[in-house]
């Protein structure tokens, strides 16, 4: 029987942990599921090709009164930002979407509007797709690639205890705009993986009520939180910057010798975006007492 003070899976990953079970899993030096993407060999030596998938669905991450073009941003930014997590490059996508028969056409114009602003920013190809119709809802999936450096390829995994845990930008209330217009971190994801401050790393996207428990577990930790050091957007408890969800920040792992040497060249690299350390990793493989979880589908 589990522990009490045992960090849990929320219901999202218990189910994840039993599909595995029925499919075979990458081999020879591949990275399999479990982190924000896949990794595998690429042709090239020494480097490493990123693969993610993504969706969104409507009434779950967007309602069909959103302006489109933003929905279409936001269907590309999702996987960019796990590429950034992995300290990688973004390179070429696969659009899917499903369209209801009460849709019009315009709707999707206006979304590739969107998601066409968003690949030219970021350096995305857009390299093919499909579309089929549906029943009921608009739902998109996005698969993207990228390529980082083997040297340099960030996982969850990477923690230790005593490490110290750094979140970029502020949480929380991401659904008053920001979960339709963010930003993803990929200049910061790969200077970090360049720089090698970051020992282990991935993207907010559940929250963090959710994502630090994950990359505590992967690392073979637990941790402990400093809460009145958890950054907040303006007008946000402490209770919606670790479950709100959606705010797609970086959250990192860095070893204690390197804490002061990553502020310094923070605040000269990234004047503009805010670097907090709010707690550290621990040997005991705990959750906090009284901690919130974040966002879970099947929860």
């Amino acid at each position: 029987m589990a522990r009490p003070d045992e960090i849990r899976l929320c219901a999202e990953d218990a189910l994840l942990a039993e599909l595995l079970k029925e499919v075979p899993l990458p081999k020879g030096g591949a990275l399999g599921p479990g982190d924000d993407c896949a990794a595998i060999p690429a042709a090239r030596a020494g480097e490493m090709v990123l693969l993610k998938t993504d969706c969104i669905a409507e009434d779950v991450h967007f309602r069909r009164g959103d302006d489109p073009a933003l929905v279409g941003w936001k269907a590309l930014c999702r996987p960019l930002s796990d590429i950034a997590a992995m300290g990688g490059v973004p390179g070429q996508a696969l659009v899917t979407f499903f369209s209801p028969p009460d849709l019009e056409g315009g709707y999707w114009r206006k979304f590739y509007r969107g998601l066409g602003r968003a690949a030219r920013k970021f350096g995305v190809a857009i390299a093919g797709g499909e579309m089929s119709r549906q029943i009921n809802g608009i739902a998109v999936s996005v698969a993207l690639t990228g390529t980082v450096a083997k040297n340099q390829l960030v996982q969850r995994s990477g923690g230790r205890a005593g490490d110290l845990v750094f979140v970029t930008g502020r949480l929380g209330g991401s659904i008053r705009g920001k979960h339709l217009r963010f930003e993803p971190r990929l200049k910061e994801g790969r200077w970090l993986a360049r720089q090698g401050f970051a020992a282990a790393m991935m993207d907010l996207s559940d929250g963090l009520g959710s994502d630090l428990p994950r990359l505590a577990r992967a690392s073979g930790c637990g941790f402990a939180i400093d809460a009145a050091a958890i950054p907040k957007n303006r007008g946000c408890s402490l209770d919606r910057a670790i479950s709100d969800g959606e705010d797609y920040e970086l959250l990192f792992a860095v070893r204690p010798a390197k804490a002061e040497r990553l502020r310094r060249a923070w605040a000269k690299a990234f004047p503009k975006v805010p670097l907090s350390c709010i707690g550290k990793l621990t040997r005991e493989k705990n959750t906090p007492a009284g901690w919130r979880g974040g966002w879970d589908h099947f929860g």
